[in-house]
């Protein structure tokens, strides 16, 4: 039996299972009754019960996220840990790669590991297919799903997100303001948040009447590898295609884009225009300094954790909340 199996048997909503199972005062004694009724006489306990049911919570939360050496998951799961550890819990964390069998498996392993609920870090873990989702579905059967900058339609999940798509669309109708007309836009993820930001650049270009699509380039190597970025970016210039700019979808491929630029006899920001995503501190590992896009990581990892803490106290929390992102302007832009 789980939370969804409540909820319907009781003929009352997820929430209010959850609040009965955490001893808030918010329910009716009729209506705790028969939630409590129902759950005795199912004789299973699962593991998003235990705290509402007087058991010893493990006091633990499940982190999983793709790549640990990412620099935007590592920061990620650095403010998540601190604010989890602050807050009384411990967390075990599962980096997953990028296939869909993993993480299924590391999931069921958190959910065995009897974890008060689990949070997945990146917009890569929402699949467009509704049915390559199912093990997040499956797990927020038992336990409550946060979801870090993506955001999925199942009970008991929730998404705290950045609006990438407004973002990105912003930062390239300022570029384009300042003259430059010709901007590539180079990219490495077909994510829910990569689509998002792909969309903004794609929206504000053609509202300006420059969007051509031999500037959307796609880069399928290493993050890490910055010298085959730079050389993607040479070998689109060597077959003709002209470019004054390039906005770039992390900070790391606009570097790439800064030594390209500089290998090239490109003036900075003068000649060529660059900006970056993420406001990391790549953004000051370049000459001149990078101009970026904070999209508020800290800021989003805080309410990520204030909601999961209301969600496992049995209150109502947002289902999706949405931060903006600002523009950090620096020396690669005019």
């Amino acid at each position: 039996m789980t939370i969804y199996d409540i909820s319907e048997q009781a003929g009352v909503s997820i929430a209010t299972v959850s609040r009965v199972l955490n001893g808030s005062k918010n329910v009716s004694e009729k209506t705790r009754k028969k939630v409590l009724d129902i759950i005795s006489q199912s004789g299973y306990t699962p593991n998003a019960f235990a705290r509402g049911l007087g058991l010893n919570t493990m006091k633990t939360i499940g982190i999983m996220c793709a790549d640990s050496s990412d620099l935007y998951f590592a920061k990620a799961i650095y403010h998540i840990e601190r604010k989890l550890r602050a807050n009384g819990y411990d967390s075990l964390l599962c980096c997953t790669g990028y296939e869909l069998d993993a993480r299924a498996a590391s999931m069921n392993l958190l959910i065995t590991k009897k974890v008060d609920g689990i949070i997945l870090v990146g917009s890569n873990f929402i699949y467009e297919k509704e049915a390559d989702n199912k093990y997040i579905a499956d797990a927020a059967a038992q336990v409550p799903v946060m979801l870090l900058n993506a955001a999925l339609d199942v009970p008991n999940v929730y998404s705290v997100v950045s609006d990438d798509y407004t973002s990105m669309y912003d930062a390239t109708l300022q570029i384009l303001e300042t003259g430059v007309k010709d901007i590539l836009y180079f990219y490495n993820s077909n994510s829910y948040s990569g689509k998002r930001k792909l969309a903004g650049f794609v929206a504000a270009m053609e509202e300006k009447k420059a969007f051509r699509s031999n500037l959307l380039q796609f880069y399928q190597g290493s993050h890490e590898d910055i010298h085959a970025m730079t050389e993607h970016l040479k070998k689109v210039q060597k077959k003709g295609l002209f470019f004054q700019g390039v906005i770039a979808a992390d900070d790391m491929l606009a570097l790439a884009a800064v030594k390209y630029a500089r290998e090239s006899g490109y003036d900075i920001p003068g000649e060529f225009s660059i900006l970056g995503y993420n406001n990391s501190m790549l953004t000051l590992c370049c000459e001149p300094e990078l101009t970026s896009i904070d999209n508020k990581l800290e800021t989003l990892c805080q309410h990520l954790i204030t909601t999961f803490l209301g969600v496992l106290s049995g209150n109502e929390m947002p289902i999706k909340t949405v931060f903006s992102g600002d523009i950090i302007k620096r020396g690669t832009t005019r």
